[in-house]
């Protein structure tokens, strides 16, 4: 889970929309299993998807 969170955060860091958009896509499912084994909590999992996915957005509105 740490790696993929980690790739969606580089694909961020370096200004790149389409990666920052596939890697969270591949997160979002691996995040979710994690929860569901319970590995963490299914609010914990929630909160980083969300987090995820509020920096891809904004990425994706500020290259627009």
């Amino acid at each position: 889970m740490k790696t993929v969170i980690k790739n969606v955060l580089e694909a961020i860091a370096q200004n790149s929309v389409e990666q920052a958009q596939a890697a969270l896509k591949a997160a979002i499912p691996v995040i979710e299993k994690t929860a569901v084994k319970g590995a963490i909590h299914k609010k914990n999992a929630s909160r980083n998807v969300s987090r995820l996915t509020k920096r891809v957005n904004a990425l994706a509105s500020s290259m627009q």
